[in-house]
């Protein structure tokens, strides 16, 4: 009787996920540029092969949208109901503070990737949709209406608002986040003024 073959077969290496990809991605943007890091850097940084990562992720820019909805989520999971006493306002300042403090977890490889976005406007045009989205997930946290034609208005203020403050973020290194903070309260005391002068 012939012997049985008892030798086990090489185990297939397991695909990685989309967050375990994202998370290399961010690694390798906080040790370098991240407009010099190509697809086949992801691949290698997650241990995958560049035919996986192809089924998981278009392009980089297909990265960071996930990473800003995996954002979204931490926020909204963190935030949750929010004090339903507080005024909209008030819930919104909480609530985009709330995303700037999960933020400042990745600070390096955020910085790397906002600073790749300046000799590559095409990128920053991309992602405008993509913020435009999460933006109207923080309003309806906050309470405010996104439907219609003025809360189309109200989502693209509120950009404007993030993005504004987003460049105070870059410059605060401060563990409070007291320019952020103090930023923040600013523009959207502007932005509640002119929307009231708007009836939005």
């Amino acid at each position: 009787m012939a012997a049985k073959n008892t030798a086990k077969k090489p185990k297939t290496p397991l695909k990685p996920g989309r967050e375990s990809v994202v998370q290399a991605a961010l690694s390798l943007a906080a040790k370098m540029d991240w407009g010099l890091i190509t697809m086949s850097d992801i691949a290698i940084e997650a241990g995958a092969s560049l035919a996986d990562l192809s089924e998981i992720f278009d392009d980089k820019t297909d990265i960071l949208v996930a990473y800003g909805r995996a954002l979204d989520k931490k926020v909204l999971e963190s935030c949750g109901e929010g004090d339903p006493g507080a005024s909209p306002r008030d819930r919104l300042f909480d609530i985009l503070m709330e995303r700037f403090d999960i933020l400042s977890a990745d600070r390096a490889a955020i910085l790397s990737i906002l600073k790749s976005f300046a000799p590559d406007p095409k990128q920053a045009v991309i992602s405008l949709p993509h913020l435009g989205r999460s933006m109207a997930w923080m309003l309806e946290a906050a309470g405010v209406d996104t439907g219609g034609m003025r809360g189309a208005v109200r989502v693209a203020g509120l950009t404007i608002v993030y993005l504004n403050v987003l460049r105070h973020w870059m410059k605060d290194e401060s563990e409070d986040l007291s320019k952020t903070m103090a930023a923040l309260d600013k523009n959207l005391s502007r932005a509640e003024q002119a929307a009231s002068t708007l009836m939005l």
